[in-house]
Protein backbone atom coordinates (compact mmCIF):
# COMPACT_ATOMS: atom_id res chain seq x y z
CA UNK A 1 0.00 0.00 0.00
CA UNK A 2 0.75 3.65 -1.26
CA UNK A 3 2.14 5.41 2.11
CA UNK A 4 1.92 9.56 2.79
CA UNK A 5 3.14 11.55 5.21
CA UNK A 6 0.86 14.58 6.36
CA UNK A 7 2.63 17.51 8.77
CA UNK A 8 0.23 20.23 10.06
CA UNK A 9 -2.66 17.32 10.16
CA UNK A 10 -4.14 19.86 12.60
CA UNK A 11 -5.08 22.72 10.28
CA UNK A 12 -8.12 22.38 7.60
CA UNK A 13 -5.92 21.80 4.76
CA UNK A 14 -4.72 18.56 7.03
CA UNK A 15 -8.16 16.56 7.75
CA UNK A 16 -8.97 17.42 4.01
CA UNK A 17 -6.41 15.77 2.90
CA UNK A 18 -6.23 13.02 5.13
CA UNK A 19 -10.09 12.60 4.36
CA UNK A 20 -9.39 12.58 0.26
CA UNK A 21 -6.04 10.07 0.59
CA UNK A 22 -7.77 7.86 3.23
CA UNK A 23 -10.71 7.47 0.74
CA UNK A 24 -8.32 6.91 -2.31
CA UNK A 25 -7.11 3.90 -0.20
CA UNK A 26 -3.50 5.22 0.85
CA UNK A 27 -1.65 4.38 4.26
CA UNK A 28 -1.51 8.06 5.88
CA UNK A 29 0.96 8.97 8.21
CA UNK A 30 0.74 12.58 9.82
CA UNK A 31 2.56 14.22 12.69
CA UNK A 32 0.62 15.83 14.73
CA UNK A 33 2.17 18.03 18.11
CA UNK A 34 1.15 16.59 21.48
CA UNK A 35 -0.81 19.23 22.57
CA UNK A 36 -2.88 18.87 19.93
CA UNK A 37 -4.15 15.36 20.32
CA UNK A 38 -6.21 13.87 18.23
CA UNK A 39 -7.21 16.41 15.47
CA UNK A 40 -10.86 17.10 15.21
CA UNK A 41 -12.47 15.95 11.56
CA UNK A 42 -8.92 13.43 11.25
CA UNK A 43 -10.16 10.37 10.08
CA UNK A 44 -9.30 7.35 12.52
CA UNK A 45 -7.48 5.77 9.63
CA UNK A 46 -4.80 8.13 9.56
CA UNK A 47 -1.27 6.40 11.82
CA UNK A 48 -1.22 10.25 13.87
CA UNK A 49 3.09 10.29 15.26
CA UNK A 50 3.65 12.87 17.98
CA UNK A 51 6.52 15.13 17.35
CA UNK A 52 7.50 18.62 15.87
CA UNK A 53 8.47 19.65 12.77
CA UNK A 54 11.52 21.69 13.65
CA UNK A 55 12.77 18.51 15.60
CA UNK A 56 14.76 17.77 12.82
CA UNK A 57 16.42 14.35 13.89
CA UNK A 58 13.34 12.95 15.19
CA UNK A 59 11.41 14.19 11.91
CA UNK A 60 13.95 12.18 9.55
CA UNK A 61 13.93 9.18 11.64
CA UNK A 62 10.22 9.09 11.35
CA UNK A 63 10.69 10.05 7.52
CA UNK A 64 12.97 7.06 6.83
CA UNK A 65 10.73 4.64 8.68
CA UNK A 66 7.71 4.96 6.93
CA UNK A 67 9.81 5.79 3.45
CA UNK A 68 6.48 7.49 1.80
CA UNK A 69 5.79 7.95 -1.28
CA UNK A 70 4.10 11.30 -0.71
CA UNK A 71 4.98 13.99 1.87
CA UNK A 72 2.64 17.48 2.14
CA UNK A 73 4.11 19.81 4.33
CA UNK A 74 1.49 21.64 5.79
CA UNK A 75 2.45 22.31 8.87
CA UNK A 76 3.62 25.76 10.16
CA UNK A 77 3.09 29.00 12.61
CA UNK A 78 0.00 30.06 10.19
CA UNK A 79 -0.82 33.06 11.88
CA UNK A 80 0.56 36.39 10.49
CA UNK A 81 -0.35 38.01 13.62
CA UNK A 82 1.54 35.17 15.66
CA UNK A 83 4.42 35.00 13.79
CA UNK A 84 5.33 39.06 14.62
CA UNK A 85 5.02 37.98 18.23
CA UNK A 86 7.44 34.70 17.65
CA UNK A 87 9.38 35.75 15.03
CA UNK A 88 12.22 33.26 15.80
CA UNK A 89 9.73 30.22 16.06
CA UNK A 90 8.29 31.01 12.78
CA UNK A 91 11.67 30.81 10.98
CA UNK A 92 12.45 27.59 12.59
CA UNK A 93 9.03 26.06 11.87
CA UNK A 94 8.53 27.63 8.75
CA UNK A 95 11.50 27.99 7.05
CA UNK A 96 14.55 26.04 8.36
CA UNK A 97 12.31 22.56 9.67
CA UNK A 98 10.81 22.68 6.17
CA UNK A 99 14.26 22.60 3.93
CA UNK A 100 15.04 19.75 6.33
CA UNK A 101 12.10 17.90 5.78
CA UNK A 102 12.79 18.13 1.92
CA UNK A 103 16.30 16.48 2.23
CA UNK A 104 15.30 14.22 4.64
CA UNK A 105 12.75 13.27 1.74
CA UNK A 106 15.64 13.13 -0.68
CA UNK A 107 18.14 10.77 1.33
CA UNK A 108 15.01 8.63 1.29
CA UNK A 109 14.17 8.54 -2.21
CA UNK A 110 11.62 7.96 -4.44
CA UNK A 111 9.22 10.61 -2.61
CA UNK A 112 6.77 13.56 -3.84
CA UNK A 113 7.12 16.44 -1.84
CA UNK A 114 4.33 19.45 -1.67
CA UNK A 115 5.51 22.70 0.09
CA UNK A 116 2.53 24.68 1.28
CA UNK A 117 3.64 28.46 0.46
CA UNK A 118 1.70 31.30 0.95
CA UNK A 119 0.84 34.76 -1.28
CA UNK A 120 2.38 36.31 1.73
CA UNK A 121 5.58 35.59 0.34
CA UNK A 122 4.82 38.17 -2.58
CA UNK A 123 4.12 41.03 0.08
CA UNK A 124 3.49 44.21 -0.98
CA UNK A 125 3.66 43.17 -4.75
CA UNK A 126 4.47 45.86 -7.41
CA UNK A 127 2.25 43.87 -9.77
CA UNK A 128 -1.53 42.43 -9.69
CA UNK A 129 -2.35 39.58 -10.34
CA UNK A 130 0.58 37.90 -9.03
CA UNK A 131 2.38 34.68 -10.88
CA UNK A 132 5.43 32.18 -10.35
CA UNK A 133 7.31 35.07 -11.74
CA UNK A 134 6.41 37.62 -9.45
CA UNK A 135 9.65 38.54 -7.35
CA UNK A 136 9.43 37.50 -3.42
CA UNK A 137 9.27 40.82 -1.31
CA UNK A 138 7.31 39.67 2.05
CA UNK A 139 6.39 42.35 4.75
CA UNK A 140 6.18 40.07 7.49
CA UNK A 141 8.27 37.47 9.43
CA UNK A 142 5.74 34.38 8.19
CA UNK A 143 5.79 35.62 4.45
CA UNK A 144 9.80 35.49 5.38
CA UNK A 145 10.16 32.25 6.43
CA UNK A 146 7.72 30.82 4.14
CA UNK A 147 9.73 32.50 0.91
CA UNK A 148 12.71 30.77 2.13
CA UNK A 149 11.28 27.20 2.05
CA UNK A 150 9.27 28.26 -1.83
CA UNK A 151 12.93 28.94 -2.93
CA UNK A 152 14.67 25.67 -1.32
CA UNK A 153 11.98 23.38 -3.06
CA UNK A 154 13.44 25.00 -6.40
CA UNK A 155 17.13 24.15 -5.56
CA UNK A 156 16.06 20.75 -4.22
CA UNK A 157 14.52 19.76 -7.40
CA UNK A 158 18.03 20.54 -8.88
CA UNK A 159 18.73 17.80 -6.96
CA UNK A 160 16.61 15.14 -8.09
CA UNK A 161 13.54 15.86 -5.09
CA UNK A 162 10.24 15.79 -6.61
CA UNK A 163 9.27 18.96 -4.98
CA UNK A 164 6.49 21.25 -5.91
CA UNK A 165 5.65 24.43 -3.97
CA UNK A 166 2.14 26.13 -4.08
CA UNK A 167 1.80 29.44 -3.61
CA UNK A 168 -1.64 28.88 -1.84
CA UNK A 169 -4.15 32.08 -1.71
CA UNK A 170 -6.37 32.72 0.98
CA UNK A 171 -8.74 29.87 1.20
CA UNK A 172 -11.44 29.00 3.56
CA UNK A 173 -13.86 26.66 5.07
CA UNK A 174 -15.82 25.84 8.32
CA UNK A 175 -12.80 24.21 9.84
CA UNK A 176 -11.03 27.41 9.82
CA UNK A 177 -9.09 28.13 12.99
CA UNK A 178 -10.55 30.22 14.82
CA UNK A 179 -7.75 32.95 15.12
CA UNK A 180 -8.17 34.02 11.88
CA UNK A 181 -9.73 36.98 10.41
CA UNK A 182 -12.52 35.10 8.28
CA UNK A 183 -13.52 32.71 11.19
CA UNK A 184 -13.75 35.49 13.27
CA UNK A 185 -16.38 37.23 11.07
CA UNK A 186 -18.70 33.97 10.40
CA UNK A 187 -18.76 32.98 14.46
CA UNK A 188 -19.48 36.79 15.45
CA UNK A 189 -22.30 37.21 13.05
CA UNK A 190 -23.74 33.82 13.99
CA UNK A 191 -23.74 35.18 17.47
CA UNK A 192 -24.73 38.41 16.65
CA UNK A 193 -27.96 36.71 14.65
CA UNK A 194 -28.80 34.22 17.47
CA UNK A 195 -28.98 37.78 19.64
CA UNK A 196 -25.37 36.64 21.85
CA UNK A 197 -23.76 39.33 21.11
CA UNK A 198 -23.90 43.49 19.91
CA UNK A 199 -20.82 44.26 17.58
CA UNK A 200 -17.99 42.74 15.85
CA UNK A 201 -14.81 44.31 16.35
CA UNK A 202 -12.35 43.97 13.68
CA UNK A 203 -9.26 45.66 12.01
CA UNK A 204 -8.88 46.76 8.82
CA UNK A 205 -11.66 46.74 7.28
CA UNK A 206 -9.89 47.50 3.23
CA UNK A 207 -7.51 44.74 2.54
CA UNK A 208 -8.30 42.64 -0.15
CA UNK A 209 -7.64 39.14 -0.95
CA UNK A 210 -7.97 36.49 -3.36
CA UNK A 211 -10.44 33.89 -1.11
CA UNK A 212 -11.23 30.03 -2.15
CA UNK A 213 -12.63 26.95 -1.17
CA UNK A 214 -10.03 24.53 1.06
CA UNK A 215 -10.78 21.25 -0.70
CA UNK A 216 -10.29 23.20 -3.76
CA UNK A 217 -6.61 24.12 -2.70
CA UNK A 218 -5.87 20.36 -0.83
CA UNK A 219 -7.17 18.87 -4.57
CA UNK A 220 -4.38 21.17 -6.34
CA UNK A 221 -1.75 19.70 -3.90
CA UNK A 222 -2.86 15.98 -4.56
CA UNK A 223 -2.68 17.39 -8.46
CA UNK A 224 0.90 18.23 -8.15
CA UNK A 225 2.64 15.53 -5.78
CA UNK A 226 1.41 13.21 -9.22
CA UNK A 227 2.12 15.54 -11.83
CA UNK A 228 4.88 14.07 -14.21
CA UNK A 229 7.27 17.10 -13.37
CA UNK A 230 7.68 19.32 -9.82
CA UNK A 231 7.09 22.82 -10.52
CA UNK A 232 6.07 25.95 -8.61
CA UNK A 233 2.13 26.49 -8.89
CA UNK A 234 0.11 29.89 -7.91
CA UNK A 235 -3.00 28.40 -6.21
CA UNK A 236 -5.85 31.33 -6.41
CA UNK A 237 -9.22 32.14 -7.93
CA UNK A 238 -8.05 35.07 -9.41
CA UNK A 239 -10.74 37.76 -7.93
CA UNK A 240 -9.67 39.82 -5.08
CA UNK A 241 -12.36 40.67 -2.20
CA UNK A 242 -12.09 43.05 0.25
CA UNK A 243 -12.44 42.36 4.55
CA UNK A 244 -15.55 44.50 4.04
CA UNK A 245 -16.75 42.43 1.49
CA UNK A 246 -16.51 39.16 3.51
CA UNK A 247 -18.49 40.71 6.20
CA UNK A 248 -21.29 42.41 4.18
CA UNK A 249 -21.53 38.59 2.59
CA UNK A 250 -21.58 36.94 5.72
CA UNK A 251 -24.26 38.99 7.12
CA UNK A 252 -26.22 38.94 4.17
CA UNK A 253 -26.13 35.35 4.71
CA UNK A 254 -27.28 35.24 8.32
CA UNK A 255 -30.22 37.33 6.71
CA UNK A 256 -29.23 40.93 8.61
CA UNK A 257 -28.95 44.18 6.00
CA UNK A 258 -28.32 46.76 8.04
CA UNK A 259 -25.14 45.74 9.14
CA UNK A 260 -22.32 48.27 9.22
CA UNK A 261 -23.70 49.71 12.93
CA UNK A 262 -22.88 46.39 14.07
CA UNK A 263 -19.06 46.46 13.31
CA UNK A 264 -16.64 48.60 14.96
CA UNK A 265 -12.74 49.15 13.93
CA UNK A 266 -10.32 48.56 16.88
CA UNK A 267 -6.81 49.72 15.79
CA UNK A 268 -5.23 46.64 18.40
CA UNK A 269 -6.24 44.84 15.40
CA UNK A 270 -4.67 46.30 12.64
CA UNK A 271 -1.40 44.38 11.64
CA UNK A 272 2.18 46.21 12.10
CA UNK A 273 2.79 45.97 7.70
CA UNK A 274 -0.35 44.22 5.92
CA UNK A 275 -0.30 44.20 1.72
CA UNK A 276 -2.84 45.93 0.72
CA UNK A 277 -3.97 43.19 -2.20
CA UNK A 278 -3.25 39.89 -3.43
CA UNK A 279 -4.68 38.20 -6.08
CA UNK A 280 -3.39 34.94 -7.73
CA UNK A 281 -2.97 34.00 -11.34
CA UNK A 282 -3.46 30.08 -11.56
CA UNK A 283 -3.07 29.81 -15.39
CA UNK A 284 0.16 27.09 -14.61
CA UNK A 285 -2.36 25.54 -12.38
CA UNK A 286 -5.23 25.28 -14.88
CA UNK A 287 -3.22 24.15 -17.97
CA UNK A 288 -0.35 21.77 -16.50
CA UNK A 289 -2.68 20.14 -13.64
CA UNK A 290 -5.89 20.29 -15.13
CA UNK A 291 -6.99 22.50 -11.85
CA UNK A 292 -9.80 24.83 -10.93
CA UNK A 293 -11.19 26.42 -8.34
CA UNK A 294 -15.20 24.96 -7.74
CA UNK A 295 -16.78 26.95 -5.37
CA UNK A 296 -17.27 30.84 -5.51
CA UNK A 297 -16.89 34.18 -3.09
CA UNK A 298 -20.48 34.39 -1.47
CA UNK A 299 -20.89 30.64 -1.56
CA UNK A 300 -17.98 30.14 0.83
CA UNK A 301 -19.16 32.63 3.28
CA UNK A 302 -22.23 31.46 3.07
CA UNK A 303 -21.18 27.58 4.38
CA UNK A 304 -19.39 29.05 6.96
CA UNK A 305 -21.87 31.41 8.14
CA UNK A 306 -24.18 28.29 8.68
CA UNK A 307 -22.18 25.77 10.15
CA UNK A 308 -21.02 28.86 12.92
CA UNK A 309 -24.80 29.00 13.39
Amino acid sequence: MTAALVTGIGGQDGTYLAERLVAEGLEVHALVLEADGHPDHCPDEVVLHTGDLADVEATRRLVADIAPREVYNLAAISSVAQSWDEPDRTSLVNGHAAVALMESARRVGDVRLVQASSAEIFGEAHESPQDEETPLAPVNPYGAAKAYAHLAARVFRQRDLHASSLVLYNHESPRRPTRFVTRKITRGVAAIARGEADELVLGNLDARRDWGWAPDYVDAMVRAARADQPADYVVATGTAHSVRDFVAAAFAAAGIADWEPLVRQDAAFFRPADPAELVGDATRAREELGWAPTVGFEEIVRRMVAADL
